[in-house]
């Protein structure tokens, strides 16, 4: 059976253990297919509302907006 010569560090098992859990992915943006903003993967778009092809939510104008609160 194999037994380790030395003791192992905190730090060096740390960055043993940061490689396989921690990794940080990097998140691609791509452009919305309806309005053309960038948006990340599997979001609605905050510009039109839009996600998969459906509008999910309305976005509300800001002239809307003002004569709504008026």
């Amino acid at each position: 059976m194999a037994v380790p010569k030395k003791k192992t560090s905190v730090s060096r098992k740390g960055l043993r253990r940061a490689g396989q859990h921690h990794k940080m992915y990097r998140k691609h943006p791509f452009s919305c297919p309806n309005c053309g903003s960038h948006i990340l993967p599997h979001t609605v778009c905050s510009a039109c509302g839009v996600y998969k092809g459906k509008e999910v939510i309305v976005i509300k104008d800001d002239v809307e907006a003002e004569a709504a609160a008026e």
